[in-house]
């Protein structure tokens, strides 16, 4: 979008009583655009949703956006993925979280935050009471995103969180368990492409066993390996709340898809299991037809790229075996 066209757009923006929602992905804004809007987000009460994703807003352009969060009392979606907010950026987004009582969803994945920037989302976490979503993917947390684990056992109001491809390792799956056992509000986690190991995935487990909260956990794309798909397995026989389960690509080998199987025999709640490309061979298969012939809750199981020679099957006319 030409810069005319963004200053004629945030004019509009300061007088209109009707737009609710806005969508500018991929409009080229860049700092000066991002400014602009945030000086009509000052002045604007309509609107409620608002989409800069893949806008090439930077750093300074955060700040502005940061700044008017402040001020700003009825924006309750911003998605801001995709850009270039580096750690000033971040950083005073997440001091206006401390103070903005408004926004519910921030997206802010694929943004270079860094570590430092990390901590300071979880002091803003600590202090936050009405987000409900943030999405924090590819944003190079690395090992900080343990602060935004510790965070979790204060906050309160968080429903929906994305921590994937952070790099966390198999220390950030230990500390999530301390968090998980002592959160009761966290419905959904993404921990998919960490590194969390067959130790995170472990540890992982036993914060299953005694969450009642969760419903949803994707920890596909971690080497859990047998040891995590068994420790697992077991936590899906005590757990009674988690309706979906992605472990695609964990090398779980047909040791973990046993394990997993058998869970199925007791689980009563699940509805979804993903456990494609694990490397499942002939045993595997046999154990999880075994285990469709008793399992009426599975509504959805996710088998392939693995080594089972013949086709799944179930009685269970609502199961989609893909």
């Amino acid at each position: 979008m030409p810069f005319d066209g963004i200053n004629e757009l945030t004019k509009v923006l300061c007088k209109n009583t009707t737009l609710t929602s806005l969508n500018l992905f991929r409009s080229n804004l860049g700092t000066e655009g991002g400014k602009l809007l945030a000086d009509a987000l000052c002045k604007n009460t309509m609107l409620t949703h608002l989409s800069l994703n893949s806008t090439k807003i930077t750093s300074e352009g955060g700040k502005s956006l940061a700044d008017a969060l402040y001020k700003n009392t009825t924006l309750t979606y911003l998605d801001l993925g995709d850009n270039d907010l580096g750690s000033e950026g971040g950083k005073a987004l997440a001091n206006a979280l401390c103070k903005n009582s408004t926004l519910k969803n921030l997206y802010l994945e694929s943004n270079k935050l860094g570590s430092e920037e990390g901590k300071v989302l979880a002091d803003a976490l600590c202090k936050n009471s009405t987000l409900i979503s943030l999405k924090l993917e590819r944003t190079s947390l690395g090992s900080e995103g343990k602060s935004l684990a510790n965070a979790l056992c204060k906050n309160s109001t968080l429903k929906d969180l994305d921590l994937s491809s952070n790099n966390l390792g198999s220390e950030g799956g230990k500390v999530l368990t301390d968090a998980l056992c002592k959160n009761s509000t966290l419905t959904s986690l993404n921990l998919s492409w960490n590194e969390l190991g067959s130790e995170g995935g472990k540890a992982l487990a036993d914060a299953i066993c005694k969450n009642t909260a969760l419903t949803l956990l994707n920890l596909s794309s971690n080497k859990l390996k047998p040891e995590g798909g068994k420790a697992l397995a077991d936590a899906l026989c005590k757990n009674n709340t988690l309706k979906y389960l992605n472990l695609e690509e964990c090398d779980l080998e047909s040791e973990g898809g046993i394990a997993l199987a058998n869970a199925l025999c007791k689980n009563i709640t699940l509805t979804s299991l993903d456990i494609a490309k694990n490397n499942l061979k002939l045993e595997a298969g046999k154990s999880l037809m075994d285990a469709l012939c008793k399992n009426t809750t599975l509504t959805r199981l996710t088998v392939r790229g693995n080594f089972i020679d013949f086709q799944l099957k179930s009685n269970n006319q609502n199961l989609e075996i893909l």
